[in-house]
């Protein structure tokens, strides 16, 4: 870019025998073709009338398409505090005027280059990135799969629920990011029970005062499993885990939590669990009419669940029950 025609002419035959080039007369022109386009590199010229070379590179540097673009400034301009302004905003490099060819061809090969160099590298880091994402989900999936083998549950139960919960969630307006954070944490809810003993665990009777609380442990027992971490989802799987028996009026476990002390994700995935767990079939049930479950999640509002939340549940109940149907015991079991 420079209000020269001449310069433009200059520029154009050096570079165009090895680049496509394009090039604009003013600062506007060149601000709409570089958004339309993308360029690899931008060549701009410091002075001219209207929008001037430093604005021009502060408005590409704003915008995330255009901000990583390496731009050189081309000016007859030489004192020290151009040439540090230039750099400041976010030029890679300068070339004085009159311009030499060979001078001009090198620096943009060699900036092209690094910028190549740089995008391979993102892109590098970025597939790595999303292979360790894909391999911790993976993880997390086996464990949740592995607490319900050990529970004598089939993972249907976890991907019922799971999709349970995010109906709750989208309907109180969650963002898609979290809405899916919560799908993949929601099957770690019972990992604890991994370290609850098989003779109580598997009991088919009623458990004595001493077996519920060691099998209330199981919330600690997932938290400790799955550990602190910053990740995102690992956070959310320990919450859910550690919370998912807590009860609006305080009377649940672990720590007996009430109210909104209780993590929102806790919240969702204890309606989504109860009512998954009315209406399925257990060594020591049947599974409960639907109109019975739904009746008892909504006697359950303000005791044990949420009534905001309850309200989401059945407003969806539709949705509930759709995934119900397509998710019996006796489908295939699918990744969630």
């Amino acid at each position: 870019m420079d209000d020269s025609a001449d310069n433009i002419a200059v520029f154009s035959k050096i570079l165009s025998e090895k680049y496509r080039v394009k090039a604009a007369k003013n600062g506007a022109k060149a601000l709409q073709i570089a958004f339309a386009t993308i360029p690899d590199i931008i060549l701009l010229d410091i002075m001219m009338p209207g929008i001037d070379g430093y604005e021009i590179c502060r408005q590409l540097k704003k915008d995330s398409r255009t901000q990583k673009i390496p731009i050189i400034f081309v000016t007859a301009k030489d004192e020290i505090e151009d040439e540090t302004k230039g750099f400041e905003l976010g030029a890679v490099d300068y070339i004085a005027k009159p311009v030499s060819p060979s001078i001009v061809l090198a620096r943009v090969k060699t900036h092209l280059q690094l910028y190549d160099n740089s995008r391979e590298l993102e892109n590098a880091v970025l597939s790595r990135t999303k292979e360790l994402a894909q391999s911790q989900l993976e993880i997390i999936r086996r464990l949740g799969r592995a607490a319900e083998y050990k529970d004598n549950e089939t993972g249907m139960h976890v991907i019922r629920m799971s999709y349970y919960s995010c109906v709750i969630a989208r309907s109180i307006g969650m963002d898609d990011a979290t809405v899916d954070l919560l799908l993949n944490a929601t099957p770690m809810h019972d990992v604890g029970k991994i370290g609850i003993s098989d003779s109580i665990l598997l009991k088919a009777g009623k458990l004595t005062e001493q077996e519920r609380e060691e099998m209330e442990k199981h919330c600690e027992f997932g938290a400790e499993i799955i550990g602190e971490h910053d990740d995102k989802l690992l956070k959310l799987a320990r919450s859910v885990a550690l919370t998912h028996h807590e009860k609006w009026d305080g009377s649940g476990y672990p720590k007996g939590l009430k109210g909104t002390d209780i993590p929102i994700e806790g919240r969702i995935v204890a309606i989504a669990d109860v009512f998954d767990a009315l209406t399925s079939r257990r060594s020591y049930k049947e599974p409960w009419p639907i109109d019975k479950a739904i009746n008892f999640i909504e006697e359950q509002a303000g005791h044990h669940f949420d009534p905001e939340l309850v309200a989401a549940f059945i407003n969806n109940i539709s949705k509930v029950i759709k995934i119900y149907e397509k998710n019996r015991e006796e489908c295939h079991v699918k990744d969630i």
